[in-house]
């Protein structure tokens, strides 16, 4: 990784198709989702950071944070497109959304992370946490 070839970048809007190829990629975009919710989506978050290949200008990952703002906060929607994958641009991220909620005093900061990807986050110093269990209302 080389951060000549890449930046992150805290937004408050960017191309939604974009953003759309992201989720896609994450494997959590709906057909039934309208694209236009992608600027709500941002609005909503605590912080929003993409990942942006300096060559071509593109998002090529994303990260969120949603938060109070004062005393705890997610990790969300991490994903970086296959082809950047394993260059350290994921962890590089999560580094940035860490030390975002750092300067503001949020030292609380959670995720859910995907099945077997809990090395990778271990790495980072994130570390299970003992008698919690995610749960997820269904109707």
């Amino acid at each position: 990784m080389n951060d000549k070839d890449f930046e992150i970048r805290f937004i408050k809007s960017w191309p939604e198709e974009e953003i759309v190829n992201l989720y896609k990629a994450g494997g959590w975009w709906k057909q039934s989702y309208d694209k236009s919710g992608i600027k709500y989506l941002i609005d909503g978050s605590f912080a929003f950071a993409v990942v942006i290949e300096k060559k071509t200008g593109k998002a090529v990952g994303m990260g969120r944070l949603l938060s109070d703002g004062v005393s705890d906060a997610y990790i969300q929607d991490l994903v970086l497109l296959k082809e950047y994958r394993g260059k350290g641009l994921g962890k590089w991220l999560v580094e940035e959304l860490v030390n975002y909620c750092k300067s503001r005093k949020i030292l609380w900061i959670c995720l859910i992370a995907e099945p077997n990807q809990d090395n990778f986050y271990k790495k980072i110093g994130f570390k299970k946490m003992k008698n919690y269990v995610p749960m997820k209302f269904e109707d």
